[in-house]
């Protein structure tokens, strides 16, 4: 019977261990459920390539992935195939700039065997003396781009949500390995949370730094950890930048726009910011054919 010691290797042993080490906390951001803007994905990228880092434990993928569902890239040039590019779910130890240790869980969402899958993760929570997990990723809204971007917040405990989120109830929603995974972790008494960054949903298609960005400011207050941004916010000005002369070419998009920032200032002076969520979102008739070509001619301009 398939263990949850058995979906993961342990590929370096240097690390101290146990309860006598030093405490951490874990973030995560996998790779298959909504990720609007990228902004989980960019978060993950971001922390690998800005600080130190070094591979701890690798996830056997070919037990968790759907490959027919999702298939790898491979590259063909001229006359053979090369460069096959196989998914992978990695844990990394991170150090942030003040020497603070903390573990970096990213890649594909298992596909399969989630509940063994949670199990792993508690596993190395333990065997590395976690004490919290911190899952990111974005979500499409119907904001602009030109206002602050919101943050929803969610946790196992109420103690650790330390910000007002936009509404109240309950709703039911498609579950992802991640949102399975702190519910899990709360099961078994462990502290995790999470942060869905609200992302416009004319830009939730593409790489969208900003979201990122928030996210990484949002990890940082939520524990303490000392996280480098100065290379998101660069990003994040350029590609205002090239969002706003979009949307100045048209006028359609240019009233879109201006919509949902009346909406937005309308809902941010209420006493009430659930109305920011109900009934802001534009029909496809209001989007129109003109915004289509303006998404169509922001990932054209991203590709060059």
């Amino acid at each position: 019977m398939l263990r949850p010691d058995d979906l993961y290797e342990i590929v370096d042993e240097s690390v101290a261990t146990g309860p006598a080490a030093a405490p951490k906390v874990l973030v995560h951001s996998l790779d298959g459920f909504m990720d609007a803007g990228q902004a989980g994905r960019v978060t993950a990228d971001h922390l690998l390539e800005v600080l130190d880092h070094r591979l701890l434990a690798r996830f056997d993928v070919d037990l968790l992935h759907d490959y027919r569902a999702r298939r790898p890239e491979v590259t063909f040039a001229e006359d053979r195939f090369i460069d096959y590019s196989p998914p992978q779910l990695n844990l990394h130890l991170l150090t942030d700039d003040a020497g603070v240790e903390f573990l970096l869980l990213e890649g594909v969402e298992p596909d399969n065997h989630w509940n063994r899958f949670a199990g792993a993760v508690r596993q190395l929570i333990e065997l590395y003396n976690v004490t919290l997990a911190v899952g990111v990723h974005g979500i499409p809204m119907g904001v602009p781009h030109t206002r602050p971007l919101g943050l929803t917040a969610h946790a196992t405990r109420p103690e650790l949500v330390t910000r007002s989120n936009i509404w109240d109830g309950e709703m039911r929603l498609p579950a992802s390995a991640g949102t399975m995974l702190q519910v899990r972790l709360g099961e078994a008494g462990k502290d995790a949370m999470g942060f869905a960054v609200h992302v416009p949903h004319y830009l939730a298609e593409n790489r969208f730094p900003g979201a990122a960005l928030a996210l990484v400011h949002a990890i940082s207050a939520a524990t303490g950890l000392l996280l480098p941004s100065k290379a998101l916010l660069d990003e994040a000005a350029v590609t205002g930048r090239l969002v706003d002369e979009q949307v100045e070419q048209s006028e359609d998009a240019a009233a879109v726009v201006n919509a949902l920032e009346t909406q937005y200032d309308a809902a941010a002076g209420s006493i009430s910011r659930g109305s920011l969520l109900a009934g802001s979102t534009p029909s496809a008739e209001e989007l129109g054919a003109e915004v289509e070509q303006f998404l169509a001619e922001l990932n054209r301009d991203d590709d060059h």
